[in-house]
């Protein structure tokens, strides 16, 4: 925190398109979509003016023994979109969906007769999220070391398919994985309510793409050893991976599967929980058996958060947007070429309108630039010159506004590049 205090940071104070816009009028392109959320970029479009409406007619009812209007036809839209999965479950962003996914699924056990399936499984380099639960299974220990006292102790991780310096084709690495989580399995999955994992690519724990088949073949596993599947779709879903469903890019049928961040165009705090009916039918009975699921908040089911949503699927159907995310996609992978033949980058990872370009100097990850942590320093020269970036550690992050268009996108990409090349002088200096 000392290296924030007097530091003079720009205070933004409006959006246009996919610039934000500080207390100077200076403009800076939102390369980080406003911490991986956003799709439309800023101002006035069809999504803010349904927000504007909602909040016209009305502004927040509970769903605590009434229903919405608005929240009832987003779980008619989510349902339909999400084929396989049936009901859905309203919290307030991604860390409280996976909080919920967790109870539904150790109370299904429960109900059904095996209250002893209350741990869970998960994969290393996992994020899930800041709350105790999502904490203990997404467990970074530089992120969440001085918690640990606070986390669930009843949680297996299991190995992430990390081809960079793992010595494996990509094949041998997925085989290799899934072995090792069939062992896992074996062992305790008569313990396990369920495992969970991101959806098609991890991205806060180092931006790692899936091989293809690898969550597949987990989702057989899943089934085979009778531990449900839950996918966090949070900040994968909605296009980041090229796909509006990703699980289902995947074929992998989850038991229960969360999303947010992109689901409102990122213009409002809403997460969803979608479960099958087999879900929901084993917390049904009379309330003297006490099957319910106790938990709920507030604002769930916010009428404002559900009008954006409603509006913003609307707009990803009216506009093509998958489409566009995925010839976005293609000229990334084209830029990112550019990038292969540094010396500094060690591994780039790329799917959709997600890359991650790893720096590394003699085998080992490059954190500082002359005696300044590398992320500060790519902050700092990246505003300078009209773009916003935030890497992860060593790892330069390309996750901008699914809606980009080309010419900001070409900036994004441009002074990503122009990073790469004052790190290489800087470095050889």
């Amino acid at each position: 925190m000392h290296d924030w205090i007097g530091v003079d940071k720009p205070v933004i104070v409006r959006g246009e398109g996919f610039h934000l816009v500080d207390s100077h009028g200076t403009k800076y392109v939102d390369g980080i979509s406003s911490m991986w959320c956003n799709v439309w970029g800023h101002g006035q479009n069809p999504v803010t003016k349904a927000m504007q409406k909602q909040l016209g007619i009305l502004q927040h009812s509970t769903l605590f023994g009434l229903a919405n209007e608005t929240s009832a036809l987003l779980a008619q839209r989510l349902v339909k979109i999400a084929k396989g999965l049936d009901k859905v479950f309203y919290t307030d962003n991604g860390s409280t969906a996976i909080e919920a996914a967790m109870k539904m699924a150790v109370q299904y056990w429960r109900n059904k007769g095996r209250p002893n399936k209350v741990e869970f499984l998960s994969l290393k380099k996992g994020y899930h999220g800041d709350t105790i639960g999502a904490m203990s299974l997404g467990y970074i220990d530089k992120f969440f070391g001085a918690y640990k006292p606070l986390l669930s102790p009843k949680v297996h991780r299991l190995p992430s398919p990390v081809l960079y310096q793992s010595g494996y084709k990509i094949e041998e690495m997925s085989e290799a994985c899934l072995a090792k989580i069939e062992y896992s399995m074996k062992k305790v999955g008569d313990r396990c309510a369920a495992l969970v994992m991101e959806s098609g690519a991890q991205i806060a724990g180092g931006v790692i793409v899936y091989p293809p088949g690898f969550q597949k073949e987990v989702s057989i596993l899943c089934r085979k050893y009778d531990v449900l599947l839950v996918l966090d779709e949070i900040a994968t879903g909605f296009g980041r991976l090229g796909n509006l469903i990703e699980f289902r890019a995947q074929r992998s049928q989850p038991d229960i599967a969360c999303f947010g961040k992109a689901l409102t165009g990122g213009y409002f705090p809403l997460a969803a929980v979608l479960a099958t009916d087999s879900i929901f039918e084993a917390f049904m009975g009379q309330y003297s058996e006490n099957k319910q699921l106790y938990h709920g908040h507030t604002f769930t089911g916010h009428p404002v958060g559900c009008a954006a949503a409603l509006a913003n699927i609307d707009l990803y159907e009216k506009r093509g947007l998958i489409l566009k995310i995925r010839e976005n996609s293609k000229y990334i992978g084209s830029r990112l070429k550019e990038f292969a033949s540094s010396p500094l980058v060690a591994d780039i990872r790329h799917k959709g309108m997600l890359a991650g370009i790893e720096l590394a100097q003699h085998r080992k990850p490059l954190m500082t630039v002359g005696n300044e942590r590398l992320n500060y320093f790519i902050m700092r020269e990246s505003l300078k010159r009209g773009v916003y970036l935030r890497p992860l550690g060593n790892i330069m992050m390309v996750i901008p506004p699914l809606a980009i268009d080309r010419k900001n996108l070409e900036k994004v990409m441009n002074i990503h590049a122009e990073m790469l090349r004052l790190i290489e002088q800087s470095v050889s200096h």
